[in-house]
């Protein structure tokens, strides 16, 4: 069953109609092709009036829908091969974080993102996504061993937030997240970040400080979910639609106060109508960034990362 949001139906109500004719015109023999015509091109423009004015709570239903391309996806679509690595060689392996060498197109990275499931039992499995402080310190071990092998690090950044239960408090999940952090700005190789659906707060930052940090068009990154926002802030989750607006978390709003550094495209109406090309737009991102930050020397790479990190939130009056 293809799921659908509640502003595209306009969208589904004409490719219902279409399909309708379509076998009148099968059963009955008459030559309908000229209605035919005439209700695609009607739905061509629908869909971009649709799909070119998404509001920011729309793009947040885009970002989580449920046939939306996750990290595994996105790795299995732009390498070649890939080894994935296991455990923080302290507590566990957390499932949320997944990551390990890739190739893709010869060129060697170490890829690290999150995992959220597509079903109820691989969900709980990866628990959603939420990572514990075992899942930042696994990540930040793969860095490192990128770093000593001297390979670009890509990571995928998709979750609601870092797991919030007493567990995670008491193995120190604040405490994972700050030191990915000051760890990252440090790196002495390339990092190019790359938000593919949710960006929730530390959760998403704990693997987010890079040279390049981009967004794909239908995603969100902010320090709050608007459900979230909306329950602090009116005390209850029916201004979700306006609080989303009010943070400013798409991609537009992001790139146009200077927090990311550009945009990844989506197949038009989503990235969920086509893995393939969404994966493309990525993996090409991924290799000239690569090529590009790959004759910075590591003196510089720091040094401009830690400056243009610097340099947010800074305003001239």
């Amino acid at each position: 069953m293809v799921t659908t949001f509640d502003f595209e139906k306009p969208i589904s109500d004409l490719q219902a109609q279409i399909e309708k004719v379509q076998q009148v015109a099968e059963k009955t023999k008459v030559d309908m092709s000229a209605t035919i015509r005439e209700l695609e091109a009607s739905l061509e423009v629908t869909k971009h009036e649709v799909y070119n004015n998404l509001t920011g709570w729309q793009k947040v239903q885009m970002s989580r829908h449920p046939e939306r391309p996750q990290t595994l996806d996105y790795i299995h679509l732009i390498c070649e091969e890939f080894i994935e690595l296991h455990g923080d060689r302290n507590v566990g392996d957390d499932k949320a974080i997944v990551g390990g060498w890739g190739n893709i197109e010869g060129q060697s990275v170490m890829i690290i993102g999150h995992q959220k499931g597509k079903n109820t039992k691989e969900r709980q499995y990866r628990n959603f996504g939420m990572a514990n402080p075992e899942g930042y310190r696994k990540a930040l071990r793969l860095m490192k061993m990128a770093e000593k092998f001297n390979k670009p690090v890509v990571t995928l950044i998709d979750t609601m937030g870092a797991y919030p239960g007493i567990e995670g408090e008491e193995r120190g999940q604040a405490e994972a997240i700050a030191r990915n952090l000051m760890e990252m700005s440090v790196l002495q190789v390339p990092i190019i970040c790359i938000v593919i659906g949710e960006g929730a707060s530390g959760g998403a930052i704990g693997i987010g400080v890079g040279d390049k940090v981009y967004m794909l068009r239908n995603t969100w990154y902010s320090v709050i979910s608007p459900e979230s926002c909306s329950s602090i802030l009116w005390r209850s989750w029916e201004n979700k639609e306006k609080a989303a607006e009010a943070l400013k978390l798409t991609a537009e709003d992001m790139y146009g106060n200077g927090l990311i550094d550009g945009i990844i495209e989506e197949p038009f109406g989503g990235a969920h109508q086509s893995h393939e090309k969404a994966a493309n737009f990525v993996k090409d991102t991924i290799l000239q960034d690569i090529q590009a930050l790959s004759k910075k020397s590591p003196e510089e790479l720091v040094e401009d990362r830690i400056a243009k990190f610097s340099k947010m939130g800074v305003v001239d009056e």
